[in-house]
């Protein structure tokens, strides 16, 4: 089999492996923002995450592997649109970061707290 041949073979393997990849990684970011937004009693919009960012990063024990950023849209009140971040390694969750949720819902204690 000639070498071109060959390189050729490698990059098409190489293009399914980091397409199934991303797609796996894309279903765990889906997967961890519909239930951030069901345990916060959010409405998770369009029912998608977006990649943001894509670098190469390093595991807690050394292995080099892909860290995905995905951002999505969620509502509070179903009138508004927030943005919501979702951190991967591989396709290990890092980090969600919900920022207007936490001070909504601080919000709304404090309101219920006066209340009583």
């Amino acid at each position: 089999m000639p070498w071109t041949e060959m390189i050729s073979l490698f990059v098409l393997l190489a293009a399914g492996w980091f397409w199934y990849d991303s797609f796996q990684a894309r279903e765990a970011g889906l997967c961890a923002a519909r239930a951030a937004c069901a345990a916060e009693d959010l409405l998770l919009l369009d029912d998608t995450v977006a990649l943001a960012s894509l670098r190469p990063a390093r595991d807690d024990e050394g292995r080099l592997r892909l860290r995905r950023v995905y951002h999505f849209e969620y509502s509070d009140t179903g009138d508004n649109r927030r943005e919501g971040r979702v951190t991967l390694l591989g396709s290990e969750l890092l980090m969600l970061h919900l920022p207007q949720a936490q001070r909504h819902w601080r919000h709304l204690m404090a309101n219920a707290s006066e209340d009583e």
